[in-house]
């Protein structure tokens, strides 16, 4: 499966992060248990789901904190 762009993830609800955040978790359990079998071919793949999540999980936060600047602006 290919990398999304961020703008390509933006687009998404937070429930299908949320679903792709999971799935893409258990693929670098998968990537690190056959890294320790020596059966993993392609390293590069670690780096690429690592960043996936961490783009994945930044687009999240910044969904959480525009939704909490809103509460604040109601408030005030």
């Amino acid at each position: 499966m290919k990398a999304k762009l961020a703008s390509e993830l933006r687009q998404l609800t937070n429930a299908e992060l949320e679903r792709l955040l999971r799935d893409n978790k258990a693929k670098l359990m998968r990537l690190r248990f056959q890294k320790a079998l020596g059966e993993l071919q392609d390293t590069s793949q670690l780096k690429a789901t690592k960043r996936e999540i961490a783009r994945i999980k930044t687009i999240l936060r910044e969904r959480e904190l525009a939704q909490q600047q809103e509460v604040k602006t109601k408030k005030g």
